[in-house]
């Protein structure tokens, strides 16, 4: 199957509309430890559509899900946000307090974690986990539903992540790994959230398994009309989900732009490097990786992170921080090699 064909995979018509669901502007998470500061997500930009399927790739330990977690609010000591904004809906939730941004998690924006075994709570039943948020979330002048209208609500929720009711009287140790993160699903759509983060969603399933759980969080986010930033290394999944993806290399957002675009034809050395590193089916070739390891956050190169590790290097990028460049449409690259193309 080729690129072109399995991106249309888990996508299919127009959701993206131009309403700004998330904007992100240059924030920063930065942890304080006794060898100095480390800056696992430096400056990061980027805007997110209603409707649009936006998907973080990058090694372990690029930032990628210390982002995730600055969005949520998660960041906990020695970490925090050192700076920057996060625009959800028109409303700046780094500038929230707790009780706020507790009544905005769940119900505006929410996470999907990447470990659904950690997340449960192994001695309560799956029904009462997924009430539990709805209750909390009750506003003072609402009435508490009744326990047949929750056990409805309970076995709505776990219909529409294609689990049977019946999973409601589960213990968590009952269940097997698709059915945890299908259950992390429901709880994650219970109060209809129009940002769903998915933080590495399928890591540790099979790729049967794989393919059900990215199918069903597809069909979620467009009976939602929600947008969805999925957190990942799997370039093949991303080809085949994503609206948009965006590469970070050490705490920074290198590369964003239409998926298709992206993967056809990448601008950044080092998302040339994770595309090439892909197998093909379509031809035997030696197999790639990126030569070299990415840099201690706590103590970055003078120039660009890459430098080192890149093929297409020269003085600059030895001694100056590449800038992000917008070279087009929605294609944005920090790279020295394209400031003369935009300056011209």
């Amino acid at each position: 199957m080729s690129t072109e064909q399995s991106i249309q995979t888990y996508r299919d018509g127009a959701r993206i509309t131009d309403v700004d669901a998330l904007v992100v502007d240059g924030l920063s998470v930065y942890y304080e430890t006794e060898g100095g500061t480390v800056k696992a997500c430096d400056g990061v930009t980027f805007t997110l559509k209603q409707g649009e399927r936006f998907a973080l790739v990058g090694e372990s330990g690029s930032g990628k899900t210390t982002l995730a977690m600055a969005l949520m609010r998660l960041t906990r000591p020695p970490g925090h946000i050192a700076k920057g904004s996060v625009t959800l809906h028109g409303r700046d939730i780094t500038s929230l307090d707790d009780k706020e941004m507790r009544q905005a998690r769940l119900a505006e924006i929410a996470l999907v974690p990447q470990g659904a075994m950690n997340s449960l709570n192994p001695i309560m039943r799956i029904g009462k986990q997924i009430i539990d948020g709805v209750i909390d979330h009750l506003k003072d002048d609402e009435p508490t539903p009744t326990k047949d209208e929750l056990d409805e609500m309970v076995h709505d929720l776990l219909t529409r992540v294609g689990l049977r009711p019946g999973v409601a009287r589960l213990w968590p140790h009952e269940l097997s790994g698709g059915m945890k993160q299908r259950v992390a699903m429901a709880i994650g759509i219970s109060l209809r959230p129009k940002l769903i983060i998915a933080d590495e969603p399928t890591s540790a399933l099979d790729v049967v398994v794989q393919r059900q759980i990215m199918q069903t969080l597809g069909r979620l986010q467009e009976g939602l009309d929600a947008s969805i930033m999925l957190v990942g290394h799997d370039m093949g999944l991303v080809a085949q989900f994503a609206d948009t993806i965006g590469v970070m290399y050490a705490g920074k957002l290198v590369e964003v732009g239409p998926v298709e675009e992206v993967f056809s034809n990448p601008k950044h050395p080092y998302t040339k490097l994770l595309i090439g590193s892909l197998p093909s089916l379509q031809e035997k070739r030696e197999f790639l990786g990126i030569p070299g390891l990415p840099p201690l956050l706590v103590d970055l190169p003078l120039g660009c992170a890459f430098a080192d590790r890149c093929p297409s290097r020269f003085d600059k990028c030895e001694t100056a921080i590449p800038e992000k460049l917008n070279i087009g449409g929605r294609r944005d690259v920090a790279c020295h090699l394209y400031e003369d193309e935009v300056q011209s």
